[in-house]
């Protein structure tokens, strides 16, 4: 354990008492955002980022330790470990290089080799191998074993090179120089199948890796992923390859390298043609193809990681995004000849009304609607309508534009705003089965225009209801590894539902089961307590909930909130346990607590250190400080809406040069696509988010932002619209993208990008259209 801690220290560049405490409060059963928050002390400060990176190794490293104890074990049994063995053993870093050296030792079938050596066989094999200069043929007769299957020379000569290569394939050393080796000189290329139509519709979908060849070391995690999801298809054949001329009878430059770590050339001896043929065979027989699949597992595995990097990343965003809050909301949910679904929710999130009417095709009852929609404005005092940007989503906004206008005619000063919101998952909530304990006596289909208009309202709170893969702001997220993507993103609602708090007296079941501690079956058993009792009036009335006793409530407490309680203090981010520190504090100062929260100049004036004591110190107690200054904050940014253009209501409506405001929908390392509200979204490229160097779109950009505009390129036939953020920039040339098509080779999209990652940002146009397919596949 202490070599684990010390290993994680240096990787994260703390100190190991910093770990060996978070170590012990996640043995404990201590979540990451309870000891983030209110475990500072113990951990000196280790931030949430830190302690899931901790809490990822110390999985991987004791797993890491577990296996070499069996392998230890296993070697150790069969009477062949030896004190070398065991120190390289205990002293392997990682499962694949431990993997390498037990290899030679797992139990495995009968292979030719070993059939060769219970021939007697092996010392044949070691004799020419020492020295070349003997010739086979000569020695080979001595060995004949006819009732093993040896019966001649030339059978036993096969016994060589079957025990010769299968040593050196298990040769740890040497599989490891190659491994890495290749990673560094290999060439990641795929062609098309053979006997496969390229003009199939989902089969020329991957046109762009018919002909695709780049250093495997280089691939990006899009590039890698559409092949892999091609092959998986069996459209594509991918295969690691070397950037060589093969010329017949002489050894390849993987052959080369075996022959260098064994210290053996060709020199024209007696034996050198047999050992030639037997290194040829160790590499084309026996490594190649496992090298190929070890170092495509690792393109894999880093190619995944990246995708649910971004899936992650992206989800935080949209988790965070900023609240309505207490609005009336109408939520559309767009529709042709089914209709459109509308559902009313009140400030609070309950349903008012719902209806359906009939705008667009076949009906066409866009009048008829518009009295529909206009009665339900009127009867609830909706101020704000949730459009969801699926099917006819544009027709519908122009329903709600067309709506807002004739009540600002009838009743000049009305505000009224609509916004066009993301229904990724609308459809999964819909028909699961607590949006059928929750909306008993709603159809399916209206179900989802509640949902759209809530998520406006609290797009955590909505959000947490739905399966986090299914709110659809990932790339290739069907492809990556399911279980690796569910932790991840189920971490990133964890930490983004404590960061903001929960309301205990409104949540739903769904969202109390992300709070630090709180179980789906404790998280219902609060909401019967609370159905059978009324609501919450301080928290200590959790430890009356069943299932919930002082353990849970110690991690969960500090995440819920109360509001009008009886203790003002639940309403904050302070934890009960350090409520005798606040109390210090008002003793202190001489004022109820109802005459501190909220004031800065009391609070300011206070020092932490004076207040601290041995259980709580200065860390603590300026967190409490802050709390109290800022009592229920929410730490999410303000709302505002995109303003949509008047009369931009589709691609063809777009001119390059005109300037428009949109939200940023998604974003990807190569850039950000960006909702217009022409249906199809525009991509900004990384080259054109900034006048300075962007490595990565995030760091300029997130998923919710209002970002403005201008229009560089328009390819109505293909839909896409490319964008820049550089407003001041000069008008792009047409024509100019062309040209930067052979240096910018767009995720998903490569079209034989060898190179690609090291060239320079290219100018937009031509390159940024082709990146638009990556992440709409």
């Amino acid at each position: 354990m202490d070599k684990i801690l010390l290993q994680i220290a240096a990787e994260l560049k703390v100190r190991p008492a910093q770990v060996n405490a978070a170590v012990e409060l996640l043995d404990g059963g201590a979540t990451v955002p309870f000891i983030a928050r209110y475990r500072k002390e113990a951990t000196d400060g280790l931030d949430d980022t830190q302690l899931r990176d901790l809490e990822a190794r110390l999985s991987y490293l004791r797993e890491l330790e577990d296996r070499r104890a069996a392998v230890l074990k296993s070697i150790d049994e069969q009477g062949k470990l030896t004190p070398e063995l065991r120190a390289a053993i205990e002293a392997a870093p990682t499962k694949q290089e431990l993997e390498d050296l037990y290899l030679p030792y797992k139990q495995k079938r009968r292979t030719k080799g070993m059939i060769a050596r219970e021939a007697g066989i092996e010392p044949l094999a070691d004799k020419l191998f020492a020295d070349p200069t003997l010739d086979p043929m000569n020695e080979a007769p001595a060995f004949i074993n006819a009732e093993a299957g040896f019966a001649d020379a030339f059978a036993v000569l096969d016994g060589v090179r079957d025990i010769l290569s299968e040593r050196w394939a298990e040769d740890a050393v040497l599989i490891g120089k190659l491994r890495e080796w290749l990673w560094a000189e290999g060439l990641f290329k795929s062609k098309l199948m053979d006997g496969k139509d390229e003009n199939n519709p989902d089969i020329a979908k991957f046109r762009d890796y018919f002909d695709y060849d780049e250093p495997i070391r280089t691939v990006p995690s899009h590039r890698a992923l559409a092949v892999f999801r091609g092959r998986t298809l069996e459209f594509l054949d991918a295969k690691l390859a070397l950037d060589e001329e093969v010329v017949a009878g002489k050894p390849g430059l993987a052959e080369g390298r075996i022959a260098q770590h064994l210290g053996w050339s060709l020199q024209n001896r007696a034996g050198d043609a047999l050992i030639r043929k037997t290194v040829a065979w160790t590499w084309k027989v026996k490594l190649s193809m496992s090298l190929e699949r070890d170092l495509f597992a690792r393109l894999r595995d880093d190619a995944e990681a990246v995708a649910i990097k971004v899936f992650a990343e992206n989800l935080r965003d949209l988790l965070l995004a900023a609240p309505a809050g207490k609005r009336v909301v109408m939520g559309l949910d767009p529709g042709i000849r089914t209709g459109v679904k509308v559902a009313v929710v009140s400030d609070t999130g309950r349903v008012l009304d719902t209806h359906t009417v009939y705008p667009h095709e076949p009906r066409k009852d866009w009048e008829g609607s518009l009295h529909t929609l206009g009665r339900l404005v009127a009867t609830h005092g909706v101020n704000l309508i949730a459009i969801g940007n699926g099917t006819a989503s544009r027709e519908t906004d122009k329903l709600a534009a067309d709506l807002i206008k004739r009540i600002q005619q009838i009743a000049p000063g009305t505000h009224i705003e609509k916004v066009v919101v993301s229904e990724a998952g609308a459809s999964v909530y819909s028909a699961s089965e607590f949006a059928s304990k929750e909306l008993p006596e709603l159809d399916v289909s209206l179900r989802g225009a509640v949902s759209i208009a809530r998520r406006l309202q609290d797009p955590l709170a909505e959000l947490v209801k739905i399966d986090p893969k299914s709110i659809g702001v990932g790339q290739y997220q069907h492809d990556v590894n399911q279980s690796g993507l569910a932790k991840t993103l189920d971490a990133v609602v964890e930490d983004c539902v404590n960061s903001v708090g929960v309301d205990l007296n409104t949540a739903s079941a769904p969202l109390l089961a992300r709070v630090s501690g709180l179980s789906g079956t404790v998280a219902a058993s609060i909401v019967r307590w609370r159905d059978a009792n009324g609501a919450f009036r301080s928290r200590k009335q959790l430890l009356e909930v069943s299932g919930l006793g002082p353990k849970t409530f110690e991690q969960a407490a500090g995440f819920l909130r109360i509001r009008d309680g009886d203790n003002p203090l639940d309403l904050t981010g302070v934890h009960p346990e350090t409520y005798p520190v606040v109390q210090r504090i008002l003793d202190k100062v001489a004022r109820p607590v109802a005459e501190v929260m909220g004031k800065s100049d009391v609070i300011r004036a206070l020092k932490p250190e004076a207040f601290a004591d041995e259980k709580f110190g200065a860390i603590t107690v300026k967190d409490i400080l802050t709390e109290l200054e800022k009592p229920g904050r929410d730490p999410r940014p303000d709302f505002k809406v995109a303003r949509f253009n008047d009369g931009v209501d589709d691609i063809k409506d777009l001119v390059e040069g005109m300037v428009l405001e949109g939200t940023v929908s998604n974003v990807a390392q190569f850039g950000a696509f960006v909702d217009l509200g022409v249906h199809q979204d525009g991509l900004v490229h990384v080259s054109q988010l900034s006048n300075k160097f962007v490595n990565d779109a995030r760091e300029i950009v997130k998923t919710g932002d209002i970002v403005k505009v201008r229009v560089l390129e328009v390819d109505i036939a293909r839909k896409r619209i490319s964008l820049t953020m550089k407003l001041d920039a000069a008008p792009q040339q047409r024509g100019a993208g062309k040209a930067a098509d052979n240096s910018y080779r767009p995720a998903g999209r490569g079209e034989r990008p060898r190179g690609a990652a090291s060239a320079p940002q290219a100018p937009a146009g031509g390159a940024m259209a082709a990146a638009f397919a990556k992440l709409k596949r």
